[in-house]
């Protein structure tokens, strides 16, 4: 429905002989060993691994412009009362890698998250090598900064509203172009990058097989929900993400994480903000969420609910959320 690697202290220069002790061990996969001493040799590359299961929760926006620009963030956490530490943003297949926007996040003690979509060139075009060049060279910018940052590729691709998604493509091509773009990645050595997979949630009462799209577990770091409360939908957390975390767990353990999600205004946005907030502090293994603060096929805007945004507000107070990305060891 689309409605401490090495810690920030450590990018300093090092000797090849502290890098051939030092190396990076391994984030996702045992080829991002190799992958890191095959690096640029004066900096070891940032080590995601801490940041993949903090011992809080992720406290996430995406908002227009955000984070190229942090005023959308900070007139965010003016309204909310919380700085958000997870920064959602969307480029199109083709657009440069924002280093600035990455840069900006980070320096505000937020993480930053692109949903990277393939709208110009098929999956089977990507998975044979087309795109290569760019790939390389939006890896390399990535490895360059060196700062953490979340890849999500593709994201729905298990629905038919997207160009990639099923009414255009196979599971097997979505899986092909994946691991091809992963795998460049890792061999310029930008292991600084979390991949988030992130199906659109299996619709409540039927019993979709996310099992054929799924890369793998070497290559994904995070499982992306995306899902909304709506009118007409589950009104219950368990309701609404119940039956993709249930399907997901068949076949993998990692982290999860709500990276779009958002409630209809109206009488019920309240509750289903405290539906939300409820989920994501039970569940031991979703570490977060991202509120899709826009107005797009519905107004998904927090102030334009005042009593949703006061309880948004309320329940954003516990300090289970949030926490300042910079300093997680």
């Amino acid at each position: 429905m689309r409605l401490a690697r090495a810690t920030a202290a450590m990018l300093v220069p090092l000797t090849a002989a502290t890098l051939a002790v030092t190396a990076c061990a391994p984030g996702s996969t045992a080829h991002r060993a190799d992958a890191s001493a095959a690096a640029a040799p004066q900096e070891l590359t940032y080590d995601v691994r801490p940041l993949l299961k903090p011992a809080k929760k992720y406290f996430g926006v995406s908002r227009a412009e955000a984070p190229h620009s942090m005023k959308p963030v900070d007139d965010y956490a003016k309204m909310v009362g919380k700085r958000p530490n997870l920064i959602a943003y969307y480029a199109a297949w083709g657009d440069g890698f924002d280093a600035t926007g990455v840069r900006n996040a980070w320096n505000s003690g937020a993480l930053s998250v692109v949903s990277w979509e393939p709208q110009s060139l098929s999956l089977t075009k990507i998975a044979d090598g087309k795109s290569d060049d760019y790939i390389e060279k939006y890896a390399k910018a990535t490895r360059r900064l060196n700062l953490p940052t979340v890849i999500s590729f593709a994201d729905e691709m298990n629905g038919d509203w997207e160009k990639w998604g099923i009414t255009e493509t196979t599971p097997r091509e979505y899986v092909r172009a994946w691991r091809h773009i992963h795998d460049i990645f890792e061999d310029v050595g930008a292991t600084n990058v979390i991949w988030a997979w992130s199906p659109n949630i299996i619709e409540p009462g039927s019993h979709t097989d996310l099992s054929p799209f799924y890369p793998g577990d070497n290559y994904v770091d995070w499982v992306g929900l995306i899902g909304y409360f709506t009118d007409w939908d589950p009104h219950t957390f368990d309701g609404l993400f119940g039956p993709t975390t249930t399907e997901v767990r068949r076949y993998s353990k990692k982290p999860m994480i709500v990276l779009e999600t958002g409630a209809m205004p109206g009488q019920r946005r309240a509750s289903h903000v405290r539906a939300l907030f409820d989920g994501v502090s039970a569940a031991p293994d979703i570490i977060g969420f991202a509120w899709f603060d826009y107005n797009k096929r519905s107004d998904w805007r927090l102030s334009v609910n005042p009593d949703g945004l006061a309880e948004f507000r309320r329940l954003a107070a516990d300090r289970l959320y949030g926490f300042d990305v910079r300093g997680v060891r």
